[in-house]
């Protein structure tokens, strides 16, 4: 049985920015999606594309999940694709929904992640312990309220916040 009921799941976007910004998260998750004007993203899937090229790409599961493509063998192996190390814990944080998703509302058993970094020639292992577990479990409670929030939460200004697709709404 699910841990999470089916109207409260949310996207790997939503986990990812909840751990870059608490109010593009409010923002997002409002309908008020800009990423899709972003040129960072185009370029991310430019660099995804030529990195793996031969390989399907951009598996969607439920309108929730966003694989950036999947390797089967004994075990599914979930792969996101990113730019940089920067923001590497969100992408943690994302990666786990996903492999959670999987486990506990599709009943796949055996997943595990990579984050692959094509342009540092890095990836990163990721699998779902049960303390990883009970951390992503309170991180998705905390994103339910802040979406929840009337208004969206105070921005906190940061170096990258410059080159984000919200700046306009909460700096100008």
């Amino acid at each position: 049985m699910p841990l999470i009921s089916q109207k409260a799941i949310f996207t790997g976007t939503q986990v990812n920015y909840f751990m870059v910004c608490k109010t593009k998260l409010w923002y997002f998750s409002r309908f008020l999606q800009r990423e899709q004007e972003s040129d960072l993203v185009a370029l991310g899937k430019i660099l995804q594309d030529i990195s793996y090229g031969d390989i399907k790409k951009d598996v969607i599961i439920d309108s929730k999940v966003a694989i950036d493509f999947i390797k089967r063998g004994k075990k599914l192996i979930l792969h996101e694709v990113k730019k940089s190390r920067k923001m590497e814990k969100a992408h943690v944080l994302q990666l786990l929904y996903y492999i959670y998703y999987l486990k506990n509302e599709k009943g796949i058993e055996k997943v595990e992640g990579r984050i692959d970094y094509p342009k540092q020639r890095k990836v990163v292992e990721v699998k779902l312990s049960r303390e990883k577990e009970d951390e992503l479990l309170e991180t998705l409670k905390k994103i339910k309220e802040i979406i929840s929030l009337e208004k969206p939460p105070k921005p906190e200004y940061r170096r990258y916040c410059r080159k984000c697709s919200y700046f306009e709404f909460c700096f100008c």
